[in-house]
């Protein structure tokens, strides 16, 4: 998938990148973000950070739509798959991987594109989050074995006595999210609760622009539909046939990736291929349409793009408007 290059930008128009300034490109999965964003960094001198929660896996680079090599050569990219499937990565972690990553770009002259779907994390980075301080990692492995262990509704039952807001919100059966929150009360000896009730802290204070995709939705659906299935050509099944190989336990963070569910039951022989790539098709479709009604409503001074089909490429018009309004904030002191 291709985008037309900004020529205007790739020579003598091209401007200095201005410090502390961050281009966000964010929307729903299969929008044309990566080919965009691809672009713009080639002709601004840009080195692309990744802002999606399931493309820092390094087992499932096809599932979750990873860079592929040509992009990755073409121009520098950051935070993709560099976890193994077993590792958490919340909004705070990634934000402030992020941030640093966003100081070091600045540092080397380049300008930072942020580019992914997960709004959260998004928001994290430019808003803020709790002030909860850094969890050292033995604790970290010492509430994921207990969950591993017991049970996550076991410890789920231990943190509705410790921490009975936060086991209020949380499900009984998320492993992720009850160790996360096991492992707070360990560390702090205070609950997961009372820190998010705290004021946000921003992990950096460098300027952003947002630009937000924007299709059309049963455009947008279409393009998922198709994604998914040349996916599971180009060899996602493979991938989870890998994971599944593996204990259970190694592949929490990975089985949330869009279309684990499903493939992981055409392994277990639970379900034909057909029917597990229909049912992932639909499951997309569905949180594509969550995130394009986050987006809409929880990012401010966003500047809305719209690709056009097929392919979700973008018009002229849209790159230029693009390009000139990335122009102005880099160079206006």
């Amino acid at each position: 998938m291709t985008v037309g290059r900004i020529e205007e930008m790739a020579d003598q128009d091209k401007p200095a990148p201005a410090a502390g300034r961050v281009v966000i490109l964010a929307g729903p999965t299969a929008s044309g973000k990566s080919a965009l964003a691809v672009d713009l960094a080639d002709a601004l001198g840009g080195t692309i950070i990744n802002a999606d929660s399931m493309q820092v896996y390094r087992d499932l680079p096809i599932l979750t739509a990873q860079p592929d090599a040509a992009e990755l050569h073409r121009v520098p990219h950051r935070l993709y798959g560099f976890l193994g499937l077993d590792d958490a990565c919340d909004a705070q972690r990634w934000a402030e991987l992020a941030a640093a990553e966003i100081d070091a770009v600045l540092a080397a002259g380049r300008v930072p594109i942020l580019v992914g779907g997960t709004g959260l994390y998004i928001k994290a980075l430019t808003t803020g989050f709790s002030p909860l301080p850094p969890i050292p990692e033995e604790v970290r492995t010492e509430a994921r074995r207990l969950v591993a262990k017991q049970g996550a509704p076991a410890v789920h039952a231990l943190l509705a006595v410790r921490d009975p807001a936060m086991a209020a919100v949380l499900k009984p059966t998320d492993k992720q999210r009850v160790a996360r929150a096991w492992e707070v009360l360990l560390a702090t000896e205070r609950p997961l609760s009372w820190w998010q009730a705290q004021p946000p802290v921003p992990p950096t204070t460098h300027r952003f622009l947002s630009f937000i995709l924007n299709p059309d939705r049963a455009e947008l659906y279409q393009a998922v539909d198709g994604r998914f299935a040349a996916m599971v050509a180009r060899g996602a099944l493979d991938e989870v046939v890998r994971a599944e190989a593996l204990p259970p336990e190694t592949v929490a963070g990975g089985r949330k990736a869009l279309g684990y569910p499903e493939l992981a039951a055409v392994v277990a022989g639970r379900m034909p291929l057909e029917a597990a790539i229909s049912a992932a098709q639909q499951a997309t479709r569905r949180y594509a349409k969550r995130q394009l009604t986050w987006f809409r409503h929880q990012v401010a001074l966003a500047n809305f793009i719209s690709p056009d089909m097929p392919a979700m490429k973008f018009s002229q018009s849209y790159t230029a408007e693009t390009r000139h309004k990335i122009r102005d904030f880099l160079l206006t002191p």
